[in-house]
């Protein structure tokens, strides 16, 4: 529990540190708190679905809750950008965060009732959940004065994810036994339904942007016309590799560490932890530099740190090739996927946003959760090895899209995003 009331306390601190010198308006604060109390119910899953689903299924079926929060993910990605243009960004994201708030509730009648099936019904909502709070970062840069502070802003609310991944596994330890008897996990989602319900509370005072009737109604470019443009490509390709690659690197890690190495859960443990504050630690250095240099170069630095997790992790399977290889990993994530977030306002006019963030959102998290349900076959069928030779080709693939990123990327247009 202290624990825990450390993390919210520094997330408060944080958060006033950024309204009070991030020169950002009260939207990116408030975007701040909310989304690392909605996006903690992924770690929270990925963390001990395993465990608390084991009471309910057979163990072939254990991992299909994490599975189906993933594929909730990639479901709601394109309703959850429809939604936005239609009912406004703040009416979107409450609607997309009742149905979060209801999965949570679902989830803790399911575990009390031993309800697997509801508890997989439940975990996809949380999925559809999370697609609404991925939406929260075209919030943020849509709520700035100038296209000169968007790094910062992406950069600020990347680093949200690490109070995400510190509260949900800490709500595990701290609500397990609660409610329901000893090894009961009923409190833990109702906890998880709390915190989604204050994340409303805060998005009730999100200033939706004024947007003219003749922008909500204008059509824009056809999709085939947007995908004409290499910066599109680029910035899709960035974030949905970077994401997919981490995703099955991340997910083979502990299966090749602790069964297939013999390596303890306690280190294990601690690889995993060091690189989740690898992928989001990197955004303070992305805050600072964000404005000062390109782009281009956080692309070109992201895809050579991919390609060093690969030569680090061929050299053995000692806890520190792990370890090196997996913060490295999520030092090029960051770099990737802030690249790629920063680029995507430079496809698309005001008519348009709707339309290639939903494209943006469903390529990467369609990725991401093929990898993810990748890894588990991949492992088991031919190993750490097996991983790391099917990851080659897409880390060749990125090393090429920085390269024509070096060529085709120029200081944004004069265009309006907003």
């Amino acid at each position: 529990m202290t624990t825990l009331i450390f993390v919210f306390f520094v997330l408060l601190l944080t958060a006033w540190a950024v309204h009070r010198w991030a020169a950002l308006p009260k939207n990116i604060t408030l975007l701040f708190l909310a989304a690392p109390l909605v996006m903690a119910s992924a770690p929270l899953l990925v963390f001990a679905s395993g465990v608390i689903a084991a009471p309910m299924a057979a163990k072939e079926w254990l991992t299909l809750p994490v599975g189906l929060m993933i594929v909730g993910v990639a479901a709601a990605t394109v309703p959850a950008a429809m939604l936005a243009k239609r009912l406004g960004r703040r009416n979107a994201v409450l609607l997309g965060f009742f149905v979060g708030l209801c999965g949570h509730l679902l989830a803790a009648w399911a575990v009390y009732q031993g309800q697997f099936m509801a508890f997989c019904l439940a975990a996809f909502m949380m999925g559809n959940a999370g697609a609404f709070g991925q939406q929260l970062r075209f919030a943020g840069m849509e709520s700035l004065p100038d296209s000169a502070l968007v790094p910062r802003a992406v950069a600020i609310l990347m680093f949200t994810g690490i109070f995400a991944a510190l509260i949900g596994p800490e709500l595990v330890l701290v609500g397990q036994g609660v409610v329901g008897g000893e090894d009961s996990f009923v409190a833990v989602f109702l906890s998880m339904a709390v915190l989604v319900a204050l994340a409303m509370v805060l998005i009730l005072g999100f200033e939706n942007e004024v947007v003219s009737e003749d922008v909500v109604h204008a059509q824009g470019r056809a999709l085939l016309d947007l995908l004409k443009q290499p910066v599109l490509w680029v910035a899709m390709l960035a974030a949905a590799l970077g994401f997919g690659l981490m995703s099955l690197i991340m997910t083979a890690t502990p299966l090749s560490m602790h069964h297939a190495q013999g390596h303890d859960l306690v280190t294990t443990k601690w690889v995993i932890q060091s690189h989740v504050a690898a992928m989001y630690l990197p955004s303070l250095l992305t805050l600072w530099l964000g404005n000062r240099l390109p782009i281009r170069l956080f692309l070109v630095v992201g895809a050579l740190c991919y390609v060093a997790v690969l030569i680090i992790a061929m050299q053995g399977h000692a806890v520190m090739h792990y370890w090196w290889a997996l913060v490295v990993l999520g030092i090029g994530w960051n770099f990737l996927y802030f690249s790629g977030t920063n680029l995507l306002p430079r496809c698309y006019t005001a008519a348009e946003k709707h339309k290639v963030q939903a494209l943006n959102d469903f390529v990467v998290f369609t990725v991401q959760g093929a990898s993810s349900l990748l890894a588990g076959w991949v492992i088991f069928g031919w190993g750490w090895s097996g991983i790391l030779n099917i990851s080659w080709p897409f880390v060749a693939v990125i090393v090429l899209v920085s390269l024509m990123a070096i060529q085709i990327l120029k200081p944004p247009a004069a265009i309006e995003t907003r």
